[in-house]
């Protein structure tokens, strides 16, 4: 297999017509469809049919990260709008300590109408429960990729910032979406387990889950766990590079704890399946596997942060390296008592990557020419041609609010 940063992103292309794109959810979560795909081919089932279609035993991992309401909307100078969406914090850096920070902060942030912006501060008027505040927003240095710091800074420090987005912001909808948000977005952009505040983008394979679809998975005896990854807007980047390898991957926050690894590497013992919901749950499970043979280097210099570049993997030959359970034991061995770890991930997942902890895959359908796109291109190799020229013929919906898919991985040989 060739090192994917040759692949030619024209390769990963199909035609996806504008009708095709679910512009708004159905009335009810698991009423949309499923796609199955396993050894045999595609077939057609209904979501709220999923616990029969996952071997009890399994583990279920979703990604925990709520939505923040990352857009706002500002008058600036004559009135003229000026939108500010937040991406990722800067100082504190850590999600957590940034949100409930009630002072000041600065975030990585997009600009529309920079130019508008022509005064040193805008101001902001938020009301709270908790009271209000005025928010004084100023703009500094422009970064690299075009993003700008801005800082936030109120005077009521009964209120988090995470409070002053609740109050003052809008959930932030997919860009193809081209529309603004309405009511029904606010909880149904939003998975029902969401915990974690911290994305600026839904892990949309989990918007189909109900109480319902928990107590079929439940009463079958599938176990369900959870990790933490804040998507960020990179995720809707596109690949405007002929080639990957001149492609920069974006990068993400993960959160995992303790006793997440010691369920999977306990599940691997058993040969039972591991099932992965959603495209940012995989992502963070494979990172743990090169998290781990970073431990076995020796480590990162701070034992609780780990980076990961996207062509880490691509470095060895995977005959090799260590089989999955091995890099996770090293990773707990590392931790020591330590009950969770955090990182950045820049995973690039593409054909050629040799997949090490996950079994199947629950997500919605990709853009062409997307990285997302390759991931499943990997996950289940040139079927995915199949699973998506299936999709469209069948009428499924895609996208954040389209239908699902079920995808078992075809191991070597089959």
């Amino acid at each position: 297999m060739n090192h994917p940063g040759q692949i030619r992103i024209e390769e990963y292309d199909y035609v996806l017509p504008d009708d095709r794109i679910a512009s708004h959810p159905l009335a009810e979560r698991d009423a949309s469809r499923l796609l199955l795909f396993t050894a045999t081919g595609c077939s057609d089932r209904q979501f709220r049919q999923l616990a029969e279609e996952i071997p009890a035993g399994s583990l279920l991992v979703f990604n925990d990260t709520r939505v923040i309401r990352a857009r706002l909307l500002l008058a600036a100078d004559a009135g003229q709008a000026v939108e500010i969406f937040c991406l990722e914090p800067v100082i504190p850096a850590d999600y957590q300590l940034n949100l409930s920070n009630c002072e000041e902060v600065v975030w990585c942030c997009l600009v529309g109408g920079n130019r508008k912006w022509k005064s040193g501060v805008l101001e902001l008027q938020v009301h709270t429960d908790s009271g209000s505040a005025r928010v004084a927003i100023t703009r500094r240095e422009r970064l690299a990729d075009g993003s700008f710091e801005v800082a936030f800074r109120w005077d009521n420090p009964a209120l988090t910032f995470a409070d002053v987005l609740e109050a003052a912001g809008q959930i932030p909808l997919p860009p193809y979406l081209n529309r603004p948000a309405e009511e029904e977005d606010e909880y149904r952009y939003q998975t029902i387990y969401a915990k974690e505040q911290g994305s600026v983008a839904a892990p949309t394979a989990g918007l189909h889950f109900t109480e319902a679809v928990m107590k079929s998975l439940h009463d079958k005896g599938i176990d369900t766990a959870y990790v933490t990854l804040h998507v960020g807007a990179g995720t809707f980047r596109p690949v405007k590079s002929e080639l990957m390898a001149e492609h920069s991957m974006h990068r993400e926050s993960v959160v995992v704890s303790r006793q997440l690894i010691e369920r999977l590497l306990q599940q691997m013992e058993r040969n039972l399946p591991i099932v992965v919901v959603g495209t940012t749950s995989l992502r963070t499970l494979e990172s743990l596997y090169w998290f781990g043979l970073q431990c076995a280097a020796g480590g990162p210099h701070n034992p609780l942060s780990f980076q990961l570049d996207q062509w880490e993997p691509y470095r060895q030959q995977p005959t090799d390296l260590p089989e999955g359970q091995q890099s996770l034991r090293q990773l707990l061995a590392f931790l020591g008592d330590s009950p969770r770890l955090e990182g950045d991930t820049q995973l690039l997942i593409a054909p050629g990557y040799h997949f090490r902890i996950a079994d199947a895959l629950i997500t919605n359908f990709h853009q062409p020419r997307s990285t997302l796109l390759l991931l499943i291109a990997a996950f289940i190799g040139s079927a995915w041609r199949e699973v998506y020229a299936y999709a469209l013929s069948s009428g499924f919906r895609f996208l954040s609010y389209g239908d699902s898919s079920l995808l078992w991985r075809r191991r070597e040989g089959e």
